[in-house]
């Protein structure tokens, strides 16, 4: 009885920014560190403007030091999306 000829498997095309295994990559030492600092800090720059009635943490900008501290806590979740 004649056998079927074997079919040839589509090879998957290469991501456009290069291996996978380099996207891969674990994050520097430093990252997770930063990360949770700046969360902390924009945490702190908060409370301090709501306890201080926007006195602190910088004199003079009121409640833009609500927009700073919530600026600063933006930037340490944005870490979060590229930890590895």
């Amino acid at each position: 009885m004649p056998e079927s000829k074997k079919r040839k498997k589509p090879t998957t095309p290469q991501p456009a920014g290069g291996t996978a295994a380099a996207s891969q990559r674990p994050s520097p030492r430093w990252w997770a560190p930063t990360m949770v600092t700046l969360m902390v800090i924009g945490l702190v720059a908060v409370v301090l403007t709501y306890l201080t009635q926007g006195d602190l943490p910088v004199p003079g900008l009121g409640n833009w030091n609500l927009a700073i501290g919530f600026g600063v806590m933006i930037v340490g979740f944005f870490m979060t999306l590229r930890w590895r």
